[in-house]
C-alpha cells in the first residue's frame, strides 16, 4: 500500500561532527549527539530511556541515511524537510543533506525541500552555557545581495535534484523566520522585489517556478520594517508577500504546551481552522512533543506531557481530517520532527517507545511496501 499523503518530517542536521563551526557547540566532534549522550541529569524515566536504538550514528554518512530513509519509507514518511543554516555568508550544518542523504543511493524513495532557518543563533546549542549567556553569536539577517547568493546556491544545488519536492512541478522552498528576513531586506517592498527576484531566477534557470512556504509562529507579527510599529496579521503578511503556502513548526508555536498532548492537539484544531483561512493553503502540523531540557543544566518544567505514540496518532488522525477536508490542496502534513532529540521530538526509534511512533503514521496513513525486508538493520550493521 503506497500512503496517498505527504507526510514531511522535518530535519534538525546537527548529528555530525563534520561542519568544523559545529565544535564550537559540541567539541567533542559528534555534533548534538554530545549533548543527547550526556544530559540531562534527571531521574526521569523519560530521560533515562529517550535514547537512540541505533546509537549515535553520523546522519552525514550515506549509509547511515540509506538506514534512515528505507526506515521512513516504509512507515509512511516521504519527504524530509532539511533546517537548512547560512550565518556569517556562508552555509553552516550543511553536510548532514550534502554528504549523507544526497550521496543516499535510495534517495528516491523519500524527497526532501528545505526550511531556511533564518533565525539569530546563540548559546542555546551549547550546554555549558545554554540558559547562562543570551548573546547573538550569527545574526539570520540578509540583505538584498546576500539573499540571491543564497538564493542562487539552493536553486544550483538543490532545485533541479529528482529528489526535490514539489508542488505543482514548482520546487518548495520554507522560511522559518519572516520577521527576520523583512528586516534584512529593509521592508515589506523590499521583499516582495526580493521574492519577484527569486521566481523570476528559478524560470530563468529553466524550473517552472517556485513554491514560497511561510512558517507561522505568530497569529500577528510585531514591528516590521515600514509598519513603524504596528502588528501585522500572519495571513495578511503572506497574501502581501507573494507566499504560496503556509505550515507550522512546532505546536509550541501553535498554543501553550505545558499540559498533556491530547490536549494540546484539541486546540491545535481549531489553529488549523484559523490558519487556513482566504486563498495561500495552509498545511496542518503535528509535534511529536516538547521538552527540551536536555540542552540545559537548569531543568525546567515548560514541556509536553504524556505524549506516547497513541497520542501522537491521535494528532495525526486530526491532520489528516483536515487534509481530507481540503482536496483542492496538496495532502501535505509537516511533523517535527524525525530526529529532534534534544527537544524530545523525534520519530527515530528510541528505548522508551521502539518503532512507536513511526507505527503509529504506517497505521494512519499507510507507507510504501518495500522488497527489503530488514534492509534498515542490516545497513545499520554495516554503518558501524
Amino acid at each position: 500500500m503506497r500512503s496517498n499523503y505527504d507526510i514531511a518530517a522535518y530535519i534538525w542536521p546537527a548529528y555530525s561532527g563534520g561542519d568544523t563551526r559545529s565544535r564550537m557547540f559540541w567539541p567533542d566532534g559528534i555534533g548534538e549527539w554530545q549533548t543527547v549522550k550526556n544530559g540531562p541529569k534527571s531521574d526521569r524515566e523519560a530521560y533515562r530511556l529517550r535514547k537512540p536504538v541505533w546509537g549515535y550514528v553520523d546522519e552525514a554518512d550515506p549509509l547511515v541515511m540509506e538506514m534512515e530513509i528505507e526506515a521512513a519509507a516504509r512507515h509512511g514518511v516521504n519527504v524530509f524537510i532539511y533546517d537548512w543554516y547560512w550565518y556569517d555568508n556562508r552555509p553552516f550544518l550543511e553536510n548532514c543533506l550534502n554528504d549523507g542523504y544526497l550521496k543516499a543511493s535510495n534517495n528516491d524513495k523519500v524527497k526532501f525541500y528545505l526550511m531556511w532557518a533564518n533565525h539569530d543563533a546563540n548559546y542555546t546549542w551549547d550546554t555549558r552555557n545554554a540558559g547562562f549567556v543570551n548573546d547573538v553569536i550569527w545574526g539570520g539577517q540578509v540583505n538584498f545581495a546576500q539573499f540571491q547568493t543564497v538564493a542562487i546556491r539552493v536553486i544550483e544545488r538543490y532545485f533541479a535534484h529528482p529528489s526535490y519536492y514539489t508542488i505543482d512541478g514548482k520546487p518548495v522552498f520554507s522560511i522559518y523566520d519572516i520577521k527576520n528576513l523583512v528586516d534584512g531586506l529593509g521592508g515589506i517592498p523590499q521583499t516582495q522585489t526580493a521574492f519577484a527576484w527569486f521566481r523570476e531566477e528559478c524560470v530563468r534557470r529553466g524550473l517552472p517556478g517556485l513554491h514560497l512556504q511561510l512558517v507561522r509562529q505568530h497569529p500577528n507579527i510585531p514591528n516590521l520594517s515600514g509598519i513603524d510599529g504596528k502588528s501585522i496579521f500572519v495571513d495578511d503578511l503572506a497574501e502581501l508577500l507573494g507566499f504560496d503556502s503556509t505550515t507550522h513548526y512546532q505546536f509550541a508555536h501553535m498554543c501553550p504546551i505545558n499540559r498533556d498532548h491530547g490536549e494540546i492537539v484539541r486546540d491545535v484544531q481549531s489553529v488549523y481552522q484559523s490558519s487556513g483561512k482566504g486563498d495561500i493553503p495552509y498545511f496542518p502540523h503535528i509535534s511529536v512533543g516538547w521538552d527540551n531540557n536536555p540542552r540545559f543544566i537548569r531543568e525546567n518544567d515548560n514541556i509536553t506531557l504524556n505524549n506516547p505514540p497513541e497520542a501522537f496518532k491521535q494528532a495525526l488522525e486530526a491532520a489528516k481530517k483536515y487534509a481530507d477536508s481540503h482536496p483542492e490542496q496538496p495532502p501535505l502534513i509537516t511533523i517535527n520532527s524525525w530526529n529532534e532529540w534534544t527537544e524530545s521530538s523525534y520519530l527515530l526509534p528510541d528505548l522508551l517507545y521502539g518503532y512507536g511512533y513511526l507505527e503509529a503514521i504506517r497505521d494512519v496513513v499507510g507507507a510504501v511496501e518495500s522488497d527489503h525486508g530488514n534492509e534498515d538493520i542490516q545497513l545499520f550493521k554495516q554503518a558501524l
